[in-house]
Formats: C-alpha cells, sequence, structure tokens
C-alpha cells in the first residue's frame, strides 16, 4: 500500500527522496520538499478548515439567530392576528357606533322637524289664544254690561213691584190716614168752638191741639213710611233688626189685612236677632210673602197668618205660616219661577216670590217651602246673623 504523501508525490510525477530512480525512490532532498510542500499545503487545508468550521459556526449562529427571528416572527404574526382580531372587532364595533350614532342623528332630525311643527303650531295656537283672549275680553266687557243691564231691569222691576204693592195698599193707607186726618179735624173743630163761645179754657185747649199734633205726627210717619219703602233701595247694607222689619211691614199690611178679617199671630224670637241686610228690600220681602198669604187665604174658614223668628246656629229663621189650602204639589217646583201665578188673569204679576227669592239670595240666605196640600204652606227664610259688632250697632 502506498502512504499517502507518496501517492500525492506520485500523481505529481515525482519520487520519494531516498529512492533511486531506477526502483522508484525518490531521493530525500524531493522528499523534504514535498513533506514541505505537503505540510504547507495541510496548512491550508487545517487553514481552509478553521476558516470552514467558523463558517459553519457563524452559519450555526446565523441559523440559531434566524430561528429566533422566526420564532419572533411567529409571536408578532401571532400578536399582529390578535391585534388584526381585535381591529376587525373594533371596526364592526365601530361600525355599529356609527349606525347608532347615523340612526341617532336621524332621530334627533325627526325631532327637530318634530318641533319645529309643534312651534309652528304652537305659534299657531299663541295667535289663535291671543284671538280668544281678545274675544273673551270682549265677551267679558259684554257680559259685565249686559249683567249690568240686567242688574238695573232687575231693580227697575223690584221697584215697580213695590209700586205695584202700594197701589194694592191704597184703600188700607187710605183708611190709616183718614183716622188721623179725621181726629185732627175733631180736636181743632173743638178748639175753635170753644174760641167762638168764648169758652177760653187754656188747658184744655192745650191738650186738643197736643192731641191734633199726635195725629199729624202718626199721619207723618206713615206718608214717610210709604215714601220710604217706594223710593229705590240702596244697595248697601246696614245692621237691621228682624222684628222691626216685620213691625213695618205689618204697618202697612194690618187695614188690609183686617178689612179681610185675617188675624196675625207674631211668634218673635225675644233675642230680637239683628242681619246685615238693607231694610227696604227685608220689608218688600215680607210685604210679598204677607201679600201671598193674605190671597191665599181668600177663600179659607179660618184666616190666620202666623209670623215666627227663631236663631238657629248663626242663622236667622223667618217663618210665614198661613191656614190656606196650600199649594199643589205639581207647583211646587215652579212657585219661585218669574211670571208664574196661580192666580186668575189681571189678578197677579207672578213676580212676587220671584223678587222674594232673588232678594233673599241676595243676601246670602235661602227660603223655601214646608208646603201642608189642604191644611196651609210655610215659607221659611234663613239669613245669616250679623257679627257681635255689627249687632250691638243694630241693638242701638
Amino acid at each position: 500500500m502506498t502512504s499517502a504523501p507518496t501517492a500525492a508525490l506520485e500523481s505529481r510525477g515525482q519520487t520519494a527522496p531516498g529512492s533511486d530512480a531506477s526502483d522508484g525512490i525518490l531521493p530525500i532532498d524531493d522528499l523534504r520538499q514535498a513533506n514541505s510542500r505537503l505540510r504547507e499545503q495541510i496548512g491550508a487545508m487545517q487553514q481552509l478548515l478553521r476558516k470552514g468550521e467558523e463558517r459553519r459556526r457563524a452559519m450555526l449562529h446565523i441559523m440559531v439567530d434566524m430561528n429566533d427571528a422566526n420564532r419572533r416572527l411567529a409571536d408578532q404574526r401571532k400578536a399582529m392576528l390578535h391585534i388584526l382580531g381585535d381591529y376587525e372587532s373594533d371596526r364592526r364595533a365601530l361600525e355599529r357606533q356609527t349606525e347608532r350614532l347615523r340612526n341617532t342623528r336621524r332621530a334627533l332630525l325627526h325631532i327637530l322637524q318634530d318641533s319645529h311643527h309643534a312651534n309652528q303650531r304652537l305659534e299657531g295656537s299663541r295667535k289663535a289664544m291671543i284671538h280668544i283672549m281678545g274675544d273673551l275680553q270682549d265677551t267679558t266687557h259684554e257680559m259685565q254690561r249686559r249683567e249690568q243691564e240686567l242688574r238695573e231691569k232687575q231693580e227697575q222691576l223690584v221697584q215697580a213691584a213695590k209700586l205695584a204693592t202700594l197701589g194694592e195698599l191704597t184703600t188700607g193707607v187710605a183708611h190709616e190716614l183718614n183716622n188721623p186726618l179725621n181726629n185732627i179735624g175733631l180736636f181743632i173743630g173743638n178748639v175753635i168752638d170753644a174760641l167762638e163761645l168764648g169758652r177760653v179754657d187754656q188747658p184744655a185747649m192745650l191738650r186738643q191741639l197736643q192731641n191734633a199734633m199726635q195725629q199729624v205726627h202718626k199721619a207723618t210717619e206713615i206718608i214717610t213710611h210709604l215714601r220710604t219703602f217706594g223710593r229705590a233701595a240702596p244697595i248697601s247694607r246696614e245692621p237691621t233688626r228682624i222684628s222691626s222689619v216685620v213691625e213695618q211691614s205689618l204697618s202697612l199690611m194690618r187695614e188690609q189685612l183686617r178689612l179681610r178679617s185675617i188675624e196675625v199671630v207674631l211668634d218673635l224670637d225675644r233675642r230680637d236677632p239683628v242681619v246685615m241686610a238693607s231694610p227696604i228690600r227685608l220689608e218688600q220681602v215680607c210685604m210679598n210673602l204677607l201679600t201671598n198669604a193674605r190671597d191665599a187665604l181668600a177663600e179659607s174658614s179660618r184666616k190666620v197668618i202666623t209670623i215666627r223668628t227663631r236663631v238657629e246656629s248663626g242663622s236667622i229663621v223667618l217663618a210665614f205660616q198661613d191656614t190656606g189650602p196650600g199649594v199643589p204639589p205639581a207647583l211646587e217646583q215652579r212657585i219661585f219661577d218669574p211670571f208664574f201665578t196661580t192666580k186668575d188673569v189681571g189678578a197677579g204679576t207672578g213676580l212676587g216670590l220671584s223678587i222674594t227669592y232673588g232678594i233673599v239670595k241676595d243676601h246670602e240666605g235661602s227660603i223655601r217651602l214646608e208646603n201642608r196640600p189642604g191644611e196651609g204652606a210655610t215659607f221659611l227664610i234663613e239669613l245669616p246673623l250679623a257679627d257681635a259688632e255689627h249687632a250691638s250697632e243694630g241693638a242701638e
């Protein structure tokens, strides 16, 4: 077997040193040169091996680094995938939010449109309200004017009813005035006769003249009462004693009631209650109820009018009761209606009870009928009592 260096020399056409050329052995110098060259080649080869090893190690490092880079890239890829997933989720959420914003915008536009239409309608309503307020103000003024006219007409109606009552009282009042006038004539005639006969009895003549003056005062009182009752009553109210109103009314009606054989029974509260009222208005109420009772007793066998007053829980109740036939039940709901009457045509105006009802209501009171068909009727008037201060004024 040939050694590797020898083979290498043979391949170059050289012989080993120390060998003869004839037997194929190279000389030693050649061998040394060959060995030197071999060593150089071996060094070069080792150098190449070292460089290759370095390259291999560098490659290994590069491959390790590339593996690390690949792993990092894989991690980054996964992170990117997560980021892309989150981005997609955020994108979809943003799309949904954008859609909601669009819907909100559309809804807001509808709301603004509705608000605009509502403002337009409100403006129209405001203008209509202004017109309505103007019409209402005009209507209010018209109502106030008509109410004032109605009040004036009512006052005229009340006054006309009072004058009609005075007309009915003419006969009785004439008789009331005739008695004082006859007495005055008698007393003055006695004085004249005494003077003509020369019988000057000063004390007796003075008594006759004083009696005549008393009759003059009586006639004057009747005339003054008639004038007071006949004039338009003031709207203002004052402390008024109910007993005084009843007595003044009877002073005008007593002769008419006497001529018709009607008995009057008074049952007045001893406390003499006071109310805040117009005395003339209340007197007209009493006159109307007395006239109504007088007419109801025209065909009765027992003719009695009872007037009672009593105090009940801060109010006074004034009752006018008669013994007439009463009110037919079918007509009870209509007796206070204007122009309603059960009398014959021309015998009544149908305003007495209606005016009475209005006057009582104006005094914050109430009036009602207690009817007993076949036995009579009772009209009950309830009025609020005056407070302590006004009650003391009325008592004075």
